[in-house]
């Protein structure tokens, strides 16, 4: 059980990416905050807890983490992974649109992390989910490329500045996951033209997410930090 006795907090985890990793620190032996606004009912009562927050605002997130210490005496781990991508053409983009993903993308990160960091008196790790559309540009989403673009700048200053509190701060660049469920419905086509740019020849799935921000939560992990490591099967060598 690598993270026995460890406490993580994982944003945006009720389903695909977030709800694979917080799976996986569960599995791990870490008593796990499951926090979304979708909620979550078949969590074991021991050791997890979900927790309902607007990563957006300011009230919300400091209640996740005071509701995170009541019920597990601490924090250990954090992992921003609450995010949205509506796709919409940069000349249509509203305002409000714009500063819905910016707020819950890059400001949800910088509040949890704020918000937990200062309660880490004996270091700890935090995991950004960032996406290689912060090293790609996609049509419609450029609000989207410009949150996960921030969030790997922010992460080296946040990782100078948290170092001397033993506050390791990483960031995880997703390329193209499958995180349908089974009712999900598939376009093939699309599929095929997106494994087709992927030099391992698939998808990626939330393992292989939740493998990497395993990692660099663990010891093994202790020496990196204020780095953004891609895992998209080759998709960005291209």
């Amino acid at each position: 059980m690598t993270f026995k006795n460890k406490v993580a907090i994982v944003t945006g985890a009720a389903h695909g990416i977030g709800r694979g990793i917080a799976d996986a620190f569960l599995a791990e032996g870490a008593q796990v905050v499951y926090s979304d606004l979708t909620p979550i009912k078949d969590l074991p009562a021991d050791n997890a807890v979900f927790i309902a927050c607007d990563v957006s605002q300011t009230k919300q997130v400091d209640d996740l983490v005071k509701q995170a210490i009541d019920k597990f005496g601490k924090v250990d781990i954090l992992v921003n992974n609450a995010g949205v991508y509506p796709f919409k053409p940069f000349l249509a983009m509203s305002e409000a649109e714009w500063d819905r993903v910016i707020n819950i993308n890059l400001k949800g990160v910088f509040l949890c992390s704020q918000a937990v960091a200062k309660i880490m008196p004996s270091g700890g790790k935090i995991i950004n989910i960032s996406s290689i559309a912060s090293f790609v540009g996609f049509e419609g989403l450029a609000h989207y490329c410009a949150s996960k673009g921030g969030i790997n700048a922010m992460i080296r200053a946040m990782a100078l500045e948290l170092a001397p509190k033993k506050i390791n701060v990483n960031a995880v660049a997703p390329g193209a996951i499958d995180v349908r469920d089974d009712n999900a419905p598939s376009n093939d086509e699309a599929n095929k033209k997106t494994i087709s740019a992927i030099a391992l020849g698939r998808m990626g799935l939330p393992k292989d997410i939740a493998d990497t921000v395993v990692f660099l939560a663990s010891d093994k992990a202790d020496y990196i930090t204020g780095q953004t490591i891609v895992v998209d099967g080759g998709y960005t060598l291209r």
